[in-house]
């Protein structure tokens, strides 16, 4: 007779015990989509729709820091960037990081 009645007592927490020790992680989960998750996808958008929407005279600013105005914009993910007068370089369109000065469409 080791075992006291007060901690046999204790020992049967049941299901709503189990549940209520799952509520802390599932906030943590929670604060974590909301501010971690939710605002990188939301930057990723944005920076998609900005690569896709890059057109022949905009001037941009690479993630390497080069800064160049587009003069060809090529399908399969690759833009002509003019970085001197002459000197034309071939970009990935993922790496463009900014668009300083947009061209005005065409009209």
């Amino acid at each position: 007779m080791l075992v006291t009645p007060a901690y046999a007592q204790a020992a049967g927490g049941g299901a709503g015990g189990a549940f209520a020790s799952f509520i802390p992680l599932i906030l943590i989960f929670a604060i974590m989509y909301f501010l971690l998750i939710r605002p990188q996808q939301k930057k990723l958008k944005e920076h998609k729709a900005m690569v896709e929407a890059l057109r022949r005279g905009d001037q941009i600013v690479t993630q390497g820091g080069m800064i160049g105005k587009v003069t060809k914009v090529k399908d399969d993910n690759e833009v002509e960037v003019e970085i001197a007068e002459g000197v034309k370089v071939r970009v990935v369109k993922q790496t463009i990081a900014q668009v300083l000065n947009k061209t005005e469409p065409a009209s």
